[in-house]
């Protein structure tokens, strides 16, 4: 029953959903910076334990890239492009997730009520296990933004922070990944 709660770093995809340059603009300026900050910590945590990143980008001719501060960190820029709302729709996305062979995904980006939502969805319906980041999705209204948090828990899947699952992952303090993700999370 708790099973799905239980975290292993090879168990996990990283899936960063459409923080693009205009759609970041349309957010309010200290949400988008903060999904912008823990998306980044997501990344980091990600290089640190060998976590497959997939990143996404909704008609990217009309809504821009995705915003500088994420493609600077990433190892790789390999963006998929898509004009479905979820992203299992693009046959590019869902091959590569199941590829990889991993079980459990994490989920940041926008519009939570729009693609986070569909492809989490999607996701569920696939067998995956979900985690979605309360405080590194967001949407340009609030009730959007829980709705769509409330319609993916309701759905299956768990909503949880970018510091729990950190830690979560972490398991404990003193190793090297712990001093390495430290700055992140303070």
């Amino acid at each position: 029953m708790f099973e799905k709660y239980f975290i292993k770093p090879e168990e996990l995809i990283l899936v960063i959903t459409d923080i693009q340059e205009k759609l970041i603009n349309a957010m309010k300026e200290d949400i988008a910076e903060k999904v912008i900050k823990n998306t980044i910590t997501l990344i980091e945590l990600s290089k640190l334990f060998n976590i497959p990143i997939i990143l996404t980008e909704q008609y990217p001719k009309g809504l821009g890239q995705t915003v500088e501060k994420i493609r600077k960190v990433l190892s790789y820029y390999e963006p998929i492009e898509k004009i479905t709302f979820s992203s299992f729709l693009e046959p590019k996305f869902a091959e590569s997730i199941q590829r990889l062979n991993r079980t459990k995904v994490i989920i940041t980006g926008m519009e939570t009520h729009i693609c986070v939502w569909q492809t989490s969805l999607d996701l569920l319906l696939n067998g995956y296990t979900v985690f979605v980041i309360k405080d590194a999705v967001c949407s340009r209204k609030k009730i959007d933004w829980k709705t769509g948090l409330e319609l993916i828990k309701s759905a299956g899947g768990i909503i949880t922070t970018t510091e729990i699952l950190v830690f979560q992952i972490l398991k404990k303090a003193g190793t090297g990944e712990f001093k390495k993700i430290l700055k992140f999370v303070k």
